[in-house]
């Protein structure tokens, strides 16, 4: 469903006065991106389908970026730009398929359950990112964006009705599927080319405050699967380094083209966005 002002302009999916726009203008939701790589690859499954069919131990950029551009076009974008960037991630989906060497479980990229395990925990993370580097949510707002964030849902074939709509729903999700993880040795791996990927040495500092900070909103289950130590001394040092960051960023720095254009429509518009 696109959302659309009184002038017939198209906002995509969401649109200003969304929570979806109001956290996803944030760059501090790009820890939650990094935080929800980590949570997601301790789902045995869900690993061995990257594992097996990409290059992710010498992509980690390029899948992080492509990950990025698919929330923030999902997101800001038109309503045509979700579409065909939802149909081209289900075709990508559509023949990854195979058998997971740890469980023995068959896996298929476009299994709903596993669908849905991507889906909650980039919500949870996005959630977890904005709470300690932005400001509080208030629960309905919280609620509101789980609610919203079912639209991204669909476009990679999920059904509106089997997507959680509340924060607590969706936290549930998560919670059963625990029984299922593990630190496997892919997991494991894409747990250190997260933290430590091959980058030129300008962009290393950076990407440990980034890294730093999506330990620090890591949940304590997936911090012991993965046996991380944490540096409190780290953490605390990094948040208001991310918060301020995040901040200047929005306020001052070029934003990616399509929130850009975004902010264009909404002021062609009237809307102060």
């Amino acid at each position: 469903m696109a959302s659309s002002s009184p002038a017939g302009v198209d906002f995509g999916l969401f649109g200003p006065g969304s929570m979806a726009w109001r956290l996803h203008r944030e760059p501090a939701m790009l820890v939650g991106g990094l935080r929800a790589l980590i949570v997601q690859a301790l789902h045995p499954l869900a690993i061995a389908a990257v594992a097996d069919h990409s290059d992710y131990r010498n992509d980690v950029w390029g899948r992080y970026a492509r990950t990025s551009n698919y929330v923030v076009t999902t997101v800001f974008g038109s309503t045509r730009q979700a579409r065909a960037l939802g149909a081209r991630v289900r075709a990508i989906h559509r023949p990854i398929h195979g058998v997971d060497r740890v469980t023995g479980q068959p896996y298929a990229a476009d299994d709903p359950t596993l669908l849905l395990w991507i889906h909650a925990t980039l919500v949870e993370s996005f959630l977890a990112a904005y709470r300690r580097f932005v400001g509080p949510l208030l629960p309905v707002d919280a609620d509101r964006y789980v609610s919203e964030l079912i639209r991204q849902a669909e476009l990679v074939g999920l059904r509106a009705a089997e997507v959680p709509s509340t924060e607590a729903g969706n936290q549930a999700f998560i919670d059963s599927c625990r029984p299922l993880l593990l630190a496997t040795r892919h997991s494991q791996e894409a747990l250190d080319t997260v933290l430590h990927p091959p980058l030129p040495p300008w962009r290393r500092p950076v990407w440990w405050v980034a890294g730093q900070a999506a330990i620090s909103v890591l949940p304590d289950y997936a911090v012991d699967l993965y046996g991380i130590r944490r540096n409190r001394a780290a953490e605390a040092a990094v948040r208001p380094l991310v918060s301020s960051g995040s901040g200047f960023a929005r306020r001052h720095l070029k934003p990616p083209p399509v929130l850009h254009e975004a902010r264009r429509r909404s002021a062609a518009a009237g809307i102060s966005f």
